[in-house]
């Protein structure tokens, strides 16, 4: 997958009519750093940043993903929530 075909991706996601779900935008989010910062780098945020802690998991989950990997699943994803909201 081509850097600009990721970036397309990433501003159609941005484009739907619906708010894909919680499942779908937390993949969604870990895919994107991944791709645009390679395996997580950072610690894991404290007990009270919930909102943080799930953005962390989801980017560990990604952990070991090439960026060429991370990009095509994430234009994968989308085009799988472009088929199942924009019709």
């Amino acid at each position: 997958v081509s850097t600009e075909t990721f970036q397309k991706a990433v501003e159609e996601v941005k484009e739907l009519p619906k708010r894909p779900n919680q499942a779908a935008l937390t993949r969604l989010y870990g895919l994107y750093k991944q791709a645009t910062v390679g395996d997580v780098n950072i610690e894991r945020p404290g007990m009270l940043d919930f909102t943080g802690k799930a953005k962390w998991d989801a980017w560990e989950a990604e952990k070991g993903l090439t960026k060429d990997e991370a990009m095509a699943a994430y234009v994968q994803l989308v085009e799988q929530l472009k088929a199942k909201y924009v019709n």
